[in-house]
């Protein structure tokens, strides 16, 4: 009888220990920081209580003396009063709206980290309107152009005068149609060859955004597989929805996705060794950043921001990914709704050489119209079974291949798919990484503590010292003239209509912002800038403001 026990119990304590092996091997493919658990940041998250500074600890937080503090205060307000004097009707009408939208609310609370966010609304407002785009340029309501390096959160590749003809012609070519929903027009025929011929991959299926390809994609990788599991990386963006953003500000079970580290012989062997995952998710962007999240403004809160781009090592990194996917049978897709035709005209795929099974797109592939592209492989894109007829993978939208996005994407296609689009897009590295160079040589030689990095002509910049208060560039930098995306100087978007005239107007602009920046004040060394220092003050700051 005791053997017996004995032998059921080393039963039980080998499963347990496989078990545990497993874990730990999954535990060891997560990014170390909190940023790679999601349950763990998503309790922290909630933890962390709101708190403000006052006027005076606003601009002396960093350990800065009288003297510098009042320095500070008074660039602050002079900056503020010149952001007003160029913006006042912009202003009126952005306000006018703001309480309605809650879109504007929540970008406009979160360009700053959130201890200074009601002292800037109140000093600093931004506008949130415009009325008129002409080559780089864009135009608010009073009147005041600005260079556009927001790219229109990435659909502005090519400039909005080329976008403002792909619909005009579009909307000619299918007026007769009109808005019908339902029926095809022809052009989806067209739409669908160049596709599947930039691509590589067999069928096609569209949508009315980046975010729901993605689902879509996803959903069919399970549905083919049998599996349920979707591993993203950590950091990476795929859309707002919250099967892929598993961590901070949504509720969800988490047992269906692991959030693992890019770059990793880690996460290479829990794909060899699991047999729950249906597909890997990659967004080729991380490569500008691996294992960290998309750049904001508003998480500038010690100056830690980093960024690397090594194409040879991202592509040794998607040529091992793609082997091992192979092997366990993993779809692996990749999402290009941001860098697609960015990068090359066969996006991605092309510019690192590596193949996926699925492939999305989005933003710029609608000629300036909200779409969203899916393409893969016939085995994977089929959504019913033949064998099992009740069993479907279900996709439908209202505004699927409506008539006017796919005449004005057929417009970008035909032009994205010519040999002139090939013979810019091929350059497009060369260029960019020449005026990235040529201004970082400037900026360091100006003993600016600002870094720009580049993927081709997505920019990050970064901060070769510590500080409280690099997310002021970015006001800095608008008051000179540069219009921004929301998340301030964590992303610059160009388009390639840039003349090298263009160009070297907007480095003027941007080194004049970072020089203003250093003479106020805001880069000096205190007794508490360095990392550690301003990360345990924050901490404190936190402990206080929870526990008194």
């Amino acid at each position: 009888m005791n053997a017996y026990l004995y032998a059921g119990a080393a039963i039980v304590a080998l499963v347990l220990l496989r078990k545990l092996q497993v874990r730990l091997r999954l535990s060891r493919a997560k990014h170390p920081s909190i940023a790679g658990h999601a349950r763990m940041s998503r309790r922290l998250a909630g933890l962390i209580p709101f708190y403000e500074y006052g006027e005076d600890e606003a601009f002396r937080c960093d350990g800065a003396d009288d003297a510098l503090a009042e320095k500070r205060q008074q660039a602050f307000e002079r900056l503020g009063l010149e952001l007003r004097a160029k913006a006042p009707a912009t202003l009126v009408e952005t306000q006018a709206v703001e309480p309605d939208i809650s879109d504007m609310q929540f970008t406009n609370a979160n360009r700053v980290p959130f201890q200074f966010r009601s002292l800037v609304q109140n000093t600093m407002p931004l506008g949130g309107m415009a009325d008129a785009t002409d080559g780089v340029k864009v135009r608010n309501l009073d009147g005041s152009w600005s260079f556009d390096v927001s790219g229109s959160y990435g659909v502005n590749l090519l400039g909005y005068d080329f976008y403002k003809e792909c619909i005009r012609n579009a909307v000619e070519r299918v007026d007769a149609l009109g808005p019908i929903l339902g029926p095809y027009h022809p052009v989806i025929a067209d739409n669908t060859r160049r596709i599947r011929k930039i691509s590589g991959l067999d069928e096609v299926s569209f949508h009315m955004s980046g975010t729901e390809a993605v689902m879509q994609a996803v959903r069919l990788a399970r549905f083919h597989t049998g599996r349920s599991q979707l591993v993203v990386s950590t950091g990476a963006y795929h859309g707002w929805w919250d099967g892929v953003q598993a961590g901070v500000g949504h509720g969800r079970s988490l047992d269906d996705i692991y959030m693992l580290k890019d770059m990793s012989e880690d996460t290479l062997r829990v794909l060899r060794t699991r047999k729950d995952i249906a597909c890997v998710l990659v967004n080729p962007l991380q490569a500008l950043h691996p294992n960290s999240p998309a750049s904001s403004d508003a998480t500038l809160i010690d100056g830690s921001r980093k960024a690397n781009f090594d194409k040879e090592a991202y592509s040794a990194w998607l040529k091992s990914l793609r082997d091992v996917c192979s092997e366990r049978g993993i779809v692996l897709i990749f999402d290009e709704v941001f860098v697609g035709f960015r990068l090359g005209v066969g996006g991605a795929q092309e510019y690192f050489g590596v193949n996926a099974d699925m492939v999305t797109y989005g933003k710029t592939i609608g000629g300036g119209l909200p779409v969203g592209v899916l393409v893969g492989k016939a085995k994977l894109m089929r959504r019913f079974r033949d064998d099992k007829p009740a069993d479907v993978c279900f996709a439908r939208g209202t505004f699927n291949s409506h008539p006017y996005v796919m005449a004005t994407m057929n417009e970008f296609l035909q032009y994205a798919t010519g040999e002139e689009f090939r013979r810019e897009i091929e350059r497009a590295d060369e260029v960019w990484n020449e005026r990235v160079a040529e201004l970082n040589a400037k900026l360091e030689k100006d003993d600016l503590p600002v870094r720009v990095h580049n993927m081709s002509s997505i920019w990050i910049l970064t901060y070769t010292v510590p500080s409280r208060y690099h997310w002021m560039l970015q006001y800095y930098l608008r008051a000179e003239g540069l219009n921004l995306s929301w998340v301030g100087t964590g992303r610059f978007i160009f388009s390639h209509n840039y003349s090298d005239e263009d160009y070297a107007e907007v480095m003027r602009r941007l080194i004049k912002a970072a020089a203003r920046m250093k003479a106020d004040g805001w880069w000096s060394r205190t007794n508490a800038t360095d990392g550690p220092s301003i990360k345990k003050q924050l901490l404190t700051e936190m402990l206080r403001a929870r526990f008194g």
